[in-house]
């Protein structure tokens, strides 16, 4: 499932590729993975790319024609994908969205979204601006450790249902939730507003030290991701606890890495990872 760096990637590559391209045509393939703004979308044609940016775990194009502004925004959910036109695809019938450029060296994008979990939004300003108040919380690359633990203050929730909650802090999933949960050493089930300053201090820093780690690997290719270019991100390789049960801690504790089943499965060293509070 992309997450916030394999959505950094994305916007990334975008930049590179679409900055200054003109739209000559979409082809709306279903017309129900349009979230908000599919009456819109005969605007765009004629326009030009003027940005690209990421929130969370969403892409936001920003296009510009005779003073006007909209922005297109990308949800990659689960199985989402922005793919340029060299990238060869298994199942074409899963394109629900195809953006054309005018520049033989743009060529299009290309939505590629076989069980539709995220949908595309085309939005103007005020648009925007309720999307991303409604949908996202802090950005964890962003946040410092003392907005960082005040947040944590607010919530006597479990500290990974805070990390994965998109409206509190937006871009991290499952995968890196595990990592950075181990790299603190903190059990995810531990109480996110019992997280003493020094704990809640450790978890920022490996939080965001994973997550830059992951964006200049391309990210984590654990099942579907490709980033636009069809490249693979070579993250997977360092994860230390994710997908690792039953092998031995990377600590070389002696114990085994277990998976915990919660709302989403946990992958813990039961010796590194011990419940305790205020530490």
């Amino acid at each position: 499932m992309p997450e916030l760096p394999e959505a950094e990637v994305a916007a990334r590559q975008l930049r590179r590729r679409l900055m200054g391209a003109s739209v000559a045509d979409v082809i709306v393939g279903r017309p129900d993975i349009i979230r908000e703004g599919g009456d819109a979308g005969a605007w765009y044609p004629g326009s030009r790319v003027t940005a690209v940016h990421r929130h969370g775990k969403s892409v936001v194009v920003e296009f510009q024609k005779a003073g006007a502004v909209r922005y297109l925004v990308a949800e990659l959910g689960m199985t989402g994908l922005l793919l340029f036109p060299e990238v060869a695809i298994k199942f074409p019938r899963h394109v629900h969205y195809t953006m054309r450029f005018d520049s033989p060296s743009t060529g299009s994008l290309r939505y590629w979204n076989p069980r539709r979990f995220g949908r595309l939004s085309l939005l103007d300003r005020a648009g925007l601006d309720c999307y991303l108040a409604r949908r996202f919380g802090c950005d964890p690359l962003q946040v410092t450790s003392e907005e960082f633990f005040q947040i944590l203050q607010k919530y006597r929730r479990r500290v990974k249902t805070v990390l994965m909650h998109q409206q509190v802090i937006a871009g991290i999933g499952n995968i890196y939730a595990n990592e950075a949960l181990f790299r603190a050493g903190l059990h995810p089930d531990a109480i996110a507003s019992r997280l003493a300053p020094s704990a809640a201090g450790r978890l920022h820093h490996e939080m965001q030290a994973i997550l830059r780690q992951a964006i200049e690997c391309g990210g984590s290719s654990v099942k579907d991701f490709f980033a636009p270019d069809g490249s693979e991100g070579t993250f997977k390789q360092q994860h230390l606890v994710y997908g690792k049960e039953g092998l031995p801690c990377p600590r070389k504790c002696g114990s085994l890495i277990k998976r915990v089943q919660s709302e989403r499965s946990s992958f813990i060293c039961p010796s590194c990872q011990k419940i305790r509070t205020r530490r």
